[in-house]
């Protein structure tokens, strides 16, 4: 039987899915760096630019030379935003979308702002200023999720440069793209997971994704979604409750 395929959107890397290993036991998974990250460095020839749009393309291309026709779409912070937007770039492949921290904006602006403005400031500031701090300070926001293990690998395969070249990309002008008509016509299953008590995502952020999407599966956990194990059962159980016939469903 074929077993589901499931595609993970990285904020930036892929060493963020630390739950990889644990969806590969009983699904086939494609994950990916972001352009300029990793082997692909910054300014490589032919690389794809380093903005949303171009994560984007990199996980199309990713499904493309795997010759997936149809797949889950899984996302996590601000990997749900570009999931949000590679689904409407071709719904009718997405056989259903998993979104952690899921937001109709990356605004961290107005009195019901899915971010908290001023954590995302604390971490561009120090991401700019000392990127081992920065690092070190993905574990203060996500609340333990990421280890010193997690935090090592992460600073093996990012640089500095580029996590600088990413933040106006992600955290600039197309943070404030409303969100709410692509994920208001996505015709799909969904399930939208809260990271519960995180410190950068708001409890309003999430309180209004699920009034948008009333059909949709919601779930609420205190571990990011991206490393929680409790987040891999949920993801198998979403995939086998796939109507019949689906690739995901399958196996």
């Amino acid at each position: 039987m074929t077993r589901p395929r499931i595609l993970l959107m990285p904020t930036v890397c892929e060493v963020e899915w630390k739950i990889k290993p644990q969806l590969e036991e009983w699904a086939e998974v494609a994950s990916f760096d972001a352009p300029g990250i990793g082997a692909d460095r910054p300014g490589s020839e032919g690389q794809l630019p380093m903005t949303a749009a171009g994560i984007v393309e990199r996980g199309l291309g990713e499904a493309d030379a795997r010759g997936w026709r149809s797949f889950v779409l899984v996302g996590d912070e601000v990997g749900a935003a570009q999931a949000i937007r590679l689904a409407a770039r071709r719904p009718g492949a997405i056989e259903g979308l998993v979104l952690g921290h899921p937001a109709r904006s990356l605004s961290a602006k107005g009195p019901r702002a899915p971010l908290n403005g001023d954590v995302v400031s604390a971490v561009v500031q120090v991401a700019r200023t000392d990127f081992r701090s920065y690092v070190r300070a993905l574990t203060q926001v996500t609340q333990q999720a990421y280890d010193d293990e997690l935090a090592d690998r992460y600073m093996a395969r990012v640089r500095q440069e580029a996590v600088e070249a990413y933040l106006p990309q992600l955290f600039g002008p197309v943070a404030e793209e409303d969100l709410t008509p692509v994920l208001a016509s996505l015709e799909m299953p969904m399930l939208l997971v809260e990271h519960r008590g995180c410190l950068m995502w708001t409890r309003e952020g999430f309180e209004d994704v699920t009034a948008l999407l009333p059909g949709a599966r919601t779930a609420s956990m205190e571990i990011k979604p991206s490393v929680s194990p409790e987040f891999a059962v949920l993801l198998r159980e979403f995939c086998e409750d796939l109507p019949a016939g689906s690739g995901a469903a399958a196996g």
